[in-house]
């Protein structure tokens, strides 16, 4: 299951059914019980009080543009703690957005992979041919993987934990307004850099202003740094960047 970006309303995907499948409010008891547990989870993860009651501070929250999947705690990697084995990892653009010049999405990318490379022993090769291990394409609604995009407004991406084939791979929906910019649409750097997060093995964070939390905000982009806990987190997995030295 990749981890995924949304916006809008749409919740977690394990924490509850929102907004179509609200029947299944009315099948039982213990369905009732679970979703306002889940309520109260998504209340703790973001600081606000927790009732397990869909309030107005927590409805507010809901519309706020998010990542798919739901953690608890600061910096966490998926189950099992899936990492890339080597240090030189290949990435590929297999298409672009039309929202954008090509040299924009290029840059964009480009300057996603280094943030995360500035402080690990990680190194990002594009390739132009073959198969990556890390494969980016824009696509609208079914693309291929069981897991379609639906139009604008709802998932924004979505990316998979380090792995042979599908391993890695990062998608991002076409019918999103993709932009350089942080004035309108999303930010294609932003959203990347969050997405290749997940493609190095990171989940989420709960630390408001990390990378990986998952609530999409637009910030001024322009040197752009990881928060702490971004840092924390890729270098539990992968160990920090080696120093170099130089003999005069």
């Amino acid at each position: 299951t990749p981890a995924r970006l949304f916006n809008s309303s749409f919740l977690w995907k394990e924490a509850m059914p929102f907004p179509r499948p609200l029947c299944r409010l009315q099948s039982s008891a213990a369905d009732l019980n679970h979703m306002a547990d889940k309520i109260r989870e998504m209340q703790s993860f973001f600081g606000l009080e927790v009732t397990g009651e869909l309030n107005q501070k927590t409805l507010e929250m809901m519309k706020q543009p998010r990542c798919g999947i739901p953690d608890i705690r600061s910096y966490s990697a998926f189950p099992h703690s899936p990492t890339w084995t080597k240090e030189d990892v290949t990435y590929r653009i297999l298409n672009y957005t039309p929202d954008m010049l090509q040299a924009d999405v290029d840059e964009a990318i480009a300057r996603a992979f280094q943030l995360w490379s500035s402080v690990t022993p990680l190194r990002f090769t594009r390739i132009y041919g073959g198969q990556a291990d890390i494969m980016i394409s824009f696509a609208a609604g079914f693309h291929g993987d069981f897991y379609s995009f639906d139009g604008p407004g709802g998932t924004l991406a979505h990316a998979y934990a380090p792995g042979s084939g599908i391993g890695g791979d990062a998608h991002f929906d076409e019918d999103e307004n993709w932009t350089k910019f942080t004035t309108y649409g999303y930010n294609l750097f932003l959203v990347a850099a969050h997405e290749l997060g997940h493609s190095l093995g990171l989940s989420h964070s709960n630390v408001f202003g990390a990378l990986m939390y998952p609530v999409y905000m637009a910030v001024d982009t322009r040197n752009y740094q990881l928060h702490q806990d971004d840092i924390n987190g890729i270098q539990a997995l992968y160990g920090k960047q080696e120093a170099s030295f130089s003999c005069e």
